[in-house]
C-alpha cells in the first residue's frame, strides 16, 4: 500500500475544517489568515490562488514564503515517519477566510512539493470552496 495524501483548501467562514473520512481523525490544519489577504485588493477579488497575479502578490508582498517553508518542514516530518511505518493516509488542510486565495495557493504549492519530494505517494488536491479548480488541479499534479 502506498501513502495517500489528501490536500484541501477551505474557508473557515463557509465549510470549515474538512472532515477526515479515512478514520484517522484528521491531520494537519494550517491557518493562513495571518498572511495578508490578496482578496482585499480590487484586482485580485475575482481571482484565486492559482492566478499568477495572486501568486506574485503572496510571494513578494507577504510572509507566505516563510509560512509555506515551515509547513513543508512540518509535513515532511510526518510523511517520512508515515512512510517508514507503512501508514496509508495523511490529510493536509489549508484554511483562510474565503477559501479562495491563500488556502488555494498553499494547497497547490504543497502538492507540488510533496509530489516532487515523495514520488511514491498518491497526492490529491481538493479545493472545497473553489470546485471549478478541482478537475484542473488534479490534472496538473
Amino acid at each position: 500500500m502506498s501513502l495517500k495524501i489528501e490536500i484541501h483548501s477551505f474557508s473557515y467562514k463557509k465549510g470549515g475544517i474538512p472532515k477526515d473520512t479515512s478514520g484517522n481523525g484528521g491531520g494537519f490544519t494550517f491557518d493562513c489568515r495571518g498572511i495578508l489577504n490578496p482578496g482585499r485588493i480590487e484586482e485580485y477579488k475575482q481571482q484565486t490562488g492559482c492566478d499568477s497575479g495572486v501568486q506574485d502578490y503572496l510571494e513578494t508582498k507577504t510572509e507566505m514564503p516563510g509560512f509555506l517553508d515551515l509547513a513543508k518542514k512540518m509535513v515532511s516530518i510526518n510523511i517520512d515517519n508515515y512512510l517508514s511505518r507503512g501508514f496509508e493516509h495523511l490529510q493536509i488542510n489549508f484554511g483562510c477566510t474565503g477559501g479562495q486565495h491563500r488556502s488555494v495557493y498553499c494547497a497547490e504549492k504543497i502538492a507540488v512539493f510533496v509530489k516532487e519530494k515523495y514520488p511514491q505517494t498518491q497526492v490529491t488536491v481538493q479545493h472545497d470552496e473553489q470546485p471549478q479548480l478541482n478537475s484542473s488541479a488534479l490534472k496538473d499534479h
